[in-house]
């Protein structure tokens, strides 16, 4: 998909393109070990049934993971589905602190199956 895009782009396009990219990783990451990004809807029920699992995870590893939702069935979340290439909801997409996709989930992600996920990155509660 990026590469469709950027054979259309000018040189100063394609580096605007790039830094901007590389904004949206940051912005997302922040100073965070990880960013768990959570793209669904608030009409889906899977993805209501992950809202408890996401206010669990930002509690139990406050400043160690940050937790992000876009509901991709607005006008404001829609891009991120389109960044992220997603197929189906809800879609979990875990970025290192360098904002690399590390891991991705579609469907109803356990929150043990989260924190086995975490702890093999290297992230613990403590």
């Amino acid at each position: 998909m990026i590469i469709n895009i950027c054979k259309n782009m000018t040189v100063v396009a394609l580096i605007s393109f790039l830094i901007c990219g590389m904004a949206d990783a940051q912005e997302e990451t922040g100073n965070h070990w990880v960013t768990f990004i959570e793209l669904g809807s608030k009409k889906c029920m899977p993805c209501k049934m992950m809202q408890p699992v996401m206010d669990s995870i930002e509690k139990d590893y406050a400043g160690k993971v940050k937790v992000v939702f876009h509901d991709v069935w607005t006008k404001e979340g829609k891009p991120y589905g389109e960044k992220y290439g997603i197929q189906a909801i809800p879609t979990q997409i875990f970025l290192d602190k360098d904002g690399q996709e590390f891991s991705r989930h579609t469907g109803f992600l356990a929150e043990n199956k989260i924190v086995d996920l975490l702890e093999k990155h290297g992230v613990t509660k403590e």
